[in-house]
């Protein structure tokens, strides 16, 4: 299975895919960072980011995107932001007739780590172990995109499959 991971953001949104199933370690395929700049429009940051997730999904081909689900946090304007590049995520899903999957923070970091509250470093940490890669995937916002594509293969791969079986037998 080959999904790519959203982090959502204005400024850098995350985007990591990688290739695996359930139980077996993942291999690592792509992973940047979508920036815009603060002052640019909100309109063309956000068309901005749609681009590049559809460039990123014709050039990938995955065959589910993994979002990482807002929750609330003190700063309004922060989850907003967050929120929009969020949906442009889900719409890039939607567009491409691919299935969606939103996770929480702590459903990433316990899937990755065993620990729903590990820090940024420890998530890190984790994704470059078990992606067997050298060095660290910079800033964080890419390390948590791929984070959030392994969440996908070990859980979500698994929902996929209960659902389907789900929809054969009615």
């Amino acid at each position: 299975m080959r999904v790519l991971g959203v982090d959502p953001g204005l400024t850098r949104c995350g985007v990591g895919v990688v290739e695996g199933s359930p139980g077996r370690p993942c291999r690592l395929v792509h992973y940047e960072v979508v920036r815009s700049d603060p002052d640019q429009d909100l309109s063309l940051r956000l068309l901005n980011l749609d681009r590049r997730l559809t460039e990123l999904v014709a050039e990938h081909k995955p065959e589910s995107i993994a979002v990482e689900r807002v929750f609330s946090q003190h700063n309004v304007r922060t989850v907003m932001g967050t929120a929009q590049a969020g949906a442009v995520a889900i719409l890039a899903a939607a567009r491409a007739g691919l299935p969606v999957q939103l996770y929480t923070p702590s459903e990433v970091k316990a899937a990755v780590s065993g620990n729903g509250q590990a820090d940024k470093a420890q998530v890190t940490a984790m994704v470059t172990r078990l992606l067997r890669l050298e060095v660290a995937p910079r800033p964080a916002d890419a390390a948590d995109a791929l984070a959030l594509a392994i969440c996908h293969v070990w859980r979500g791969g698994a929902r996929e499959r209960i659902s389907a079986a789900l929809r054969r037998t009615r």
